[in-house]
Order: C-alpha cells, then sequence, then structure tokens
C-alpha cells in the first residue's frame, strides 16, 4: 500500500476487514460444535466460563463464545446468526456504537457479546426502551443463554423477575408454550416464564434486562439506603444501550430525579394558573419558541406587582414568585394537550416528544409539570424537593464498558464521540435495501397536505398495498384518523393512548391492505414482516397462504411508509423510513410536507414566506422547489445544533453536581461498610474537629460545648480535657446501648445527616443555576461562576454536615432511631 493510500484508506472498511478475519474463524467452529450433545455445549460454556473467571482475558475466547451462542441459537430458536450479526457483536464487545438498519436483527447480534462478557460473573446489562422489550428479550433471548448454563433476568416498573423455562409449567402443554415461547413477529411475550424475585437477585444474574429508567432509578436508591444489605445494584461493569440515541440523545436532557413532597407550592400554581392567561404575549411578556422561553417586559412585571400588591418583585419575599409566573406562562403558551401530553384518570401524562409513547410516572421539572395541572384544572400534586437526581449521560458514563446499537446514529456520530468517547461504526447489510425514498412532497398549506395525504392513502390501500403513516403527536393521529374514517378507509390507529397492544398492531402492518396510522416511533423493536406474522410451519396450509400473500404484497411494491411531516431530527425520519425495506424486502417512503409545518414555520426564515407569496399554486398541489429541500435540511441541522447545545448545557452542570455526588456517595458507602472501631474513630475525629473549633472560635465555649456534650462544669477547663472526657462518654455510650445498637444509632446520625444536607444543597444548586445566568449580562461566564459558587456551597455543606454530627452523636439511641426510621 502506497504512502498517500494508507493515509486515505477508510477506517470504517479497515476496521471490518479485521473483523471479518474473526468471523471467518467462528464460522470454521461450526462443524466442530454441531456434533456435540446439548449437554456437551453446556459443559463446553462452563468451562469457557471457569477459565475466564480463574483471571483470563474473556476476548482471548472472543472466537469459541461467539460459536457456542450461533450454535445455542440454532438450536433453541431456529435462527442461526448472519455473518453481519458476528460482525455487530464483535464491534458491542470492543465498546462501539454500531449502526444496523431497522430488520437486521440487533436483538439477536447482541447475544453473542452478552454471553461472552456474562462468563465474568460480573453482570451484563442490556438496556431497552420499554419494559415490554425487556421482557420479551429476556425470554426470547434468555434460551440461548440459559442452554449454556447462564441466568437472566429482567427489571421491569412493576417488578423484577428470572427467566425459568419450568416457572408455571404445569398450567398449559409444553408445545404449547414453546410456540409461545419462539415469539414470532416478536410481539407475544409468554410472562409465565419469568419468575418474580428480589431486584438485588435480579441483578445477581448473569445477563439482565431493563429500561434506563429502571437501572437509573435503582442506583439513585441504592444511595438513600440505611444498611449496605438494603442495596440492590453491584457495579457497572458492562452495558449495551438497545436504541442508544434515543436514551444517550433523546432522553439525556431530562435528569433522572428521586424526591420528596414540598407543602407549600400547590396553592401558589393554582393562583398563577389563573394569572397567566390575563398577560398579553408581546406586551407583557415575549417569547422563544425554539428554547421555549418566555421573558416578561417591564410593563408585564408591573402587572404581576399591581396583580399580587407587591412594590418590588425583585425583594427577597417577592423574587419566589418570578418562578412561578413562569412556568405558568410557559405551561399557557407552550405545552399543549394531546401533543405533549394527555389527561388520564384527572392526571396529567407527558407524551414521549420522539416516540409518541405516553410515560406514566414522569413528571416535568422545575415545577412545570404542576404549572400544566393548575391549567388543566386538575389536582396539582405538591412540588417535589430534589432527594437525589442524575442525568443519563453521567449514570452511562460509570459502566467500565459501555456500547450501543441503534438503526440511526451516524447522524449523532459526533455528539456519541465528545460526551461518551463512543466510536460509531455502521454494519453492512445482510442483503441489500431496496427500499425507493421517493421526494418530498411540499405543499403551500397544512390543509392542501391532508387532502393529498388522504389521496394517496386511499389509491394505494386500493391495491392493497401495506401503508404505514406516521404522525408527530397524538393530536394530528387522531385527526388524521378521524379524516380517513369519514372517507370510509379501514385502519389501525396506535398511539399513547392504546400502547398497550403496539406490539400486536405494528408486527400485523405489512399485512396486504394493512393501513396503520401511528405516531412516529410507536412500535419501535418490532420487525413489520411483509404479509404479517407467518403462521407455525407445521401448518402447511396456513403457511402456504401466508407466503402467497407476502408474495403478493412484494408484487405491491412491498410496504409504503407516508412521513405526515418532517421531524425536528433527522435520525427520526430516517427511523420512521427504516420501517419498510428490511432485510432485503420491497418497500418505499415518502414525506408530505407543509409550509405551514411546525419545523417550516419556526426555522423556515424569511425565505419561505417569499416564496409562499411568489407561488400561485394550488394547496394540494405539490411544490417541486430544490430550495424548500434545502431550507428543510438546514432547518434540522439547525435544531439538533441547538438540542445539542441544550444537553450539552444540562451536562456541563451536571459534570459539577457530578464531582459532589461522588463524593457524597463515596462517604455514605463508606459509612455504610464501617465496623464499630473505624466508625468510632470518624465520630471522635468530627467531635474532635467541632471542639476545636469551638475552643478558637466561640465567644462562650462553655455553652457551646453544653450543647454537644453532658459534661459538667469543671470538666470544660482545657480543650485535652474536653477531648479526653469525649472518648470517654463515647465509650460509656458503647456499653449501655450495646455494640450493635451504639453502630446502628451512630449510622443513622451520619447518614441521615449527609441525606438532609445533599438534599438542601441540591435546592440551592438549583437556585444557583438561576441566579448565574443573569451574571452574562455583567459579561461573567454563567458556567465558571456556577462551579466556583457550587464549590464554596459544597465546603460548606461538609463542614456544617460535621458539625451537625457533632452535636447530634450524644443525643440519639438505638431505640430513638427505630423510632425515627
Amino acid at each position: 500500500m502506497s504512502f498517500l493510500e494508507n493515509i486515505f484508506k477508510d477506517p470504517e472498511k479497515t476496521y471490518l476487514k479485521k473483523a471479518q478475519k474473526k468471523v471467518l474463524e467462528i464460522n470454521n467452529k461450526e462443524l466442530e460444535l454441531e456434533k456435540l450433545s446439548n449437554e456437551e455445549l453446556k459443559v463446553k460454556a462452563l468451562s469457557l466460563k471457569n477459565e475466564i473467571q480463574q483471571g483470563k482475558n474473556p476476548d482471548d475466547f472472543l472466537v469459541m463464545a461467539f460459536a457456542l451462542v450461533r450454535e445455542s441459537s440454532k438450536r433453541t430458536l431456529q435462527q442461526r446468526h448472519f455473518d453481519s450479526q458476528l460482525l455487530a457483536g464483535i464491534a458491542l464487545n470492543e465498546g462501539k456504537v454500531i449502526e444496523m438498519k431497522t430488520g437486521e436483527g440487533k436483538t439477536l447480534a447482541s447475544t453473542t457479546t452478552c454471553f461472552l462478557n456474562g462468563l465474568t460473573g460480573k453482570g451484563v446489562h442490556l438496556i431497552t426502551v420499554n419494559d415490554y422489550l425487556a421482557k420479551r428479550d429476556a425470554v426470547w433471548m434468555g434460551q440461548i443463554y440459559h442452554a449454556l448454563g447462564l441466568t437472566i433476568s429482567c427489571l421491569a416498573h412493576e417488578g423484577a423477575f428470572l427467566y425459568d423455562p419450568n416457572f408455571g409449567l404445569e398450567k398449559e402443554k409444553d408445545s404449547d408454550r414453546d410456540e409461545a415461547r419462539d415469539l414470532k413477529g416478536g410481539f407475544k411475550v409468554e410472562e409465565s416464564y419469568l419468575k418474580p424475585v428480589s431486584r438485588k437477585e435480579a441483578y445477581l444474574a448473569d445477563i439482565t434486562y431493563g429500561t434506563n429508567h429502571e437501572f437509573g432509578f435503582d442506583y439513585l436508591r441504592d444511595n438513600l439506603v440505611q444498611a449496605p444489605t438494603q442495596k440492590v445494584q453491584r457495579g457497572f461493569n458492562y452495558a449495551i444501550i438497545d436504541e442508544v440515541d434515543s436514551v444517550l440523545i433523546d432522553e439525556a436532557r431530562t435528569p433522572l430525579i428521586i424526591s420528596a413532597p414540598d407543602l407549600e407550592s400547590s396553592k401558589l400554581y393554582k393562583d398563577f394558573a389563573r394569572i397567566a392567561p390575563r398577560l398579553k404575549e408581546a406586551e407583557d411578556f415575549e417569547i422563544d419558541e425554539k428554547m421555549k422561553a418566555t421573558f416578561l417586559t417591564e410593563k408585564g412585571i408591573e402587572k404581576i406587582e399591581q396583580i399580587l400588591g407587591l412594590t418590588n418583585i425583585y425583594e427577597s419575599h417577592g423574587i419566589k414568585y418570578l418562578h412561578y409566573i413562569e412556568q405558568s406562562l410557559r405551561a399557557e403558551r407552550f405545552f399543549k394537550k394531546d401533543i405533549d401530553y394527555i389527561i388520564n384518570n384527572g392526571e396529567v401524562i407527558i407524551i414521549d416528544e420522539f416516540t409518541g409513547r405516553v410515560m406514566p410516572g414522569r413528571r416535568w421539572s422545575g415545577g412545570l409539570h404542576q404549572a400544566i395541572e393548575a391549567k388543566e384544572g386538575v389536582q396539582v400534586k405538591e412540588e417535589s424537593k430534589t432527594m437525589a437526581t442524575i442525568t443519563f449521560q453521567n449514570y452511562f458514563r460509570m459502566y467500565k464498558k459501555l456500547a450501543g446499537m441503534t438503526g440511526t446514529a451516524l447522524t449523532s456520530a459526533e455528539e456519541f464521540d465528545k460526551v461518551y468517547g463512543l466510536k460509531v461504526i455502521a454494519m453492512p447489510t445482510n442483503k441489500p435495501v431496496i427500499r425507493i425514498d421517493l421526494p418530498d412532497q411540499i405543499f403551500k398549506t397544512e390543509k392542501g397536505k391532508l387532502k393529498s395525504i388522504v389521496s394517496e392513502i386511499k389509491k394505494r390501500h386500493g391495491l392493497g398495498q401495506p401503508i404505514l403513516v406516521g404522525t408527530r403527536s397524538v393530536e394530528k393521529n387522531e385527526y388524521l384518523s378521524a379524516f380517513l374514517r369519514r372517507e370510509g378507509v379501514g385502519h389501525e390507529i396506535l398511539n399513547a393512548k392504546n400502547h398497550q397492544r403496539e406490539g400486536e398492531i405494528i408486527a400485523q402492518a405489512g399485512k396486504k391492505g394493512a393501513v396503520m396510522v401511528a405516531t412516529n416511533m410507536a412500535g419501535r423493536g418490532v420487525d413489520i414482516m411483509l404479509g404479517g406474522v407467518p403462521p407455525s410451519k407445521d401448518n402447511l396450509k396456513e403457511y402456504e397462504a401466508w407466503e402467497k400473500e407476502r408474495e403478493g404484497v412484494i408484487q405491491l411494491g412491498g410496504l409504503y411508509v407516508l412521513g405526515t411531516e418532517r421531524h425536528e431530527a433527522r435520525r427520526i425520519d430516517n427511523q420512521l423510513r427504516g420501517r419498510s425495506g428490511r432485510q432485503g424486502d420491497a418497500g418505499c417512503s415518502q414525506f408530505f410536507v407543509s409550509l405551514e409545518d411546525e419545523l417550516m414555520r419556526i426555522f423556515g426564515g424569511e425565505k419561505i414566506q417569499q416564496v409562499m407569496t411568489i407561488l400561485k399554486v394550488e394547496e394540494d398541489q405539490p411544490i417541486e422547489s430544490k430550495m424548500i429541500s434545502s431550507v428543510i435540511e438546514k432547518a434540522q441541522t439547525k435544531v439538533e445544533g441547538l438540542n445539542f447545545d441544550s444537553r450539552k448545557y444540562v451536562l456541563e452542570y451536571d459534570d459539577v453536581i457530578s464531582k459532589q455526588r461522588n463524593k457524597i456517595y463515596k462517604e455514605r458507602d463508606r459509612v455504610l461498610s464501617m465496623a464499630t472501631l473505624e466508625l468510632k474513630e470518624f465520630i471522635l475525629d468530627v467531635l474532635n474537629q467541632e471542639i476545636t473549633t469551638i475552643f478558637q472560635m466561640a465567644e462562650n465555649p462553655l455553652a457551646d460545648l453544653k450543647a454537644i456534650l453532658p459534661l459538667k462544669e469543671e470538666e470544660i477547663k482545657t480543650e485535652e480535657q474536653v477531648l479526653v472526657r469525649c472518648e470517654e462518654l463515647l465509650k460509656e455510650k458503647e456499653n449501655k446501648e450495646g455494640e450493635e445498637g451504639f453502630l446502628k444509632a451512630l449510622k443513622f446520625v451520619v447518614l441521615k445527616t449527609l441525606d438532609d444536607f445533599w438534599i438542601e444543597h441540591l435546592v440551592n444548586l438549583d437556585h444557583l443555576k438561576d441566579s448565574v445566568c443573569l451574571r452574562a449580562y455583567g459579561g461573567r461566564d454563567p458556567l465558571v461562576e456556577y462551579k466556583t459558587e457550587s464549590h464554596k456551597m459544597f465546603q460548606g455543606l461538609i463542614a456544617e454536615a460535621h458539625s451537625q454530627i457533632a452535636h447530634l452523636a450524644f443525643k440519639i439511641s438505638f431505640k430513638n432511631q427505630i423510632r425515627s426510621s
């Protein structure tokens, strides 16, 4: 190879070429393993496990481990890993993000590296985007691992489970259960195979499936426990994130928060929900649609002061009202029912803007959720005080090895690299993609676009071609559905309101004549198979009828995907397109765009307005314009940049908190694991510091010392005398309480104090973040100011916490501690 060829060679091709050699080695093991019995296969797997757990490098056994998984899959699922799936497994094992097109089998591809790393006994976490997929994959892929001697578990919102093929077998015949367990079509979850266990037991499994929220919240809860035995997690060894772009990018702006009620705010949100509609846009407040922010004008401030009867809202007793009015204005102006949230049983439930799924249990932070509840007239839940919080960025960066997989990663490659240090590599498809991506149909108005969409659906539906229509919101989803009903077009609707059946509905979207109207990413993780879900090959007549229908669908052009508008992120558009053309299937995709769409309205700018004036065309006549197509692409790039900046902003501030959080949690862990002698030394050290400070600083040391220690006046002559007496009193307390009671009481004092001060610190950091933003007007960098101020606050927190521990050490007994806890 020449010098220039070496410089300009494609690193991705070079990597894949190198990995392909490993694939050939794996393929060469196939004949050897086919000759082994099931038991011999398991023995071979357990032999690898023993060697790895004796300290050998797992990567040295990659070829045999991958070959064993492929053979086990052939026997349990009747599915053989393609070479492209083995390549994907190799890249995942090296901690890369892989882009695999829809239908290429990411779920099966991940089993190879899950098994190899599961052999270490240190735990592998497979992160999914919802409970349904966690359960499905634990049962589906669990068969492969179980046959090779590994244990499999899954975490869900309602509990934790261990995969056990014998659990509940008495309920049904084996053959029926085997068919259910095969999960043909990928939507049936045979939950009888999932045995309920404690979360701690689930984490002890070799491989654990679960959502990012379940893993993240368990981490936060583990750092609020009062005893080491109450912890459920056991470290951060290796994680693979399925739909990694959804987890690490789309959800990265929303931190995980464990909170407790703050009783004073509910009434204020109701009051300000009535005030907000009285304020006029442009006159009393201005808006930034891109950032979903509101800003009060001078006139608006005067109006608020008049309503509240305040002279100056910026004085100490009035400034808190600004928070309530700003959130109430945001709720009124930017957040709409059936687009951003739904009302269900008197509750405001968030709709994920990227997936269209409802997110029960999730709440917007900063009081926004309460402001929306007040606006909608439902019960305003008490505002929460943060007890523990972490962003997904900082949670997943704790893993020693992290990898991810998705159908669309390349457009976010820079962010994966900069934030997580993850390289993105596109996997070759098993078969060439032959889907046709048609040019956008661009319309002048929303009404004209809708007419053409319905016309196109009727035309293709009349031929019998299956159609998947992607909408951006529940509101538009239901509006289009109503339009189709009036036109007599039978269809299925899938959105946040009927998500329970999403897997089953989406799996059948490839049947002849099927029309599915779905929010853009509903049913993600489920393949759409042309002709629908195939029946068992055992029923030859049904199977042949399915094959005939499938062939008919292929002749019609496969699945037609119609996007009703462009999303802010190109990835989401690509994900919708990718629902068609799986595994070399026929298919086509097309987007219908109007100049009144939100993306165009907010980000299109003056150029679009000029085009609308110049183009004198009918509203339902499509416009072909390279300039408009270019504006769409530029708008998407612009929004992606803004969203990246927003996530970067969240991360920069959370990185500051993260360092402090790690110190507090490390201190908590140290205290939790302390034996009596070590804890006594810690308490004496804290007492010594406080006593020394009192002698050096206090005007009246006698009174201050009596507030800490049960001392007589004659015992407080010198600092040395008090320190000696302090140790004696601690020993007397231990003898009185008994060693176990003494240890528990002191641990409770230390942990409760650390937790209380940390919670208060988090509240103060929120206020600090708000206040430093104002300093930008003075030419100072808000982030630098935040780092400096928060460091001072944290140092003060530690000093105050130690002082509090010193004051409580002799005032609490084991019996009192039991009552308190």
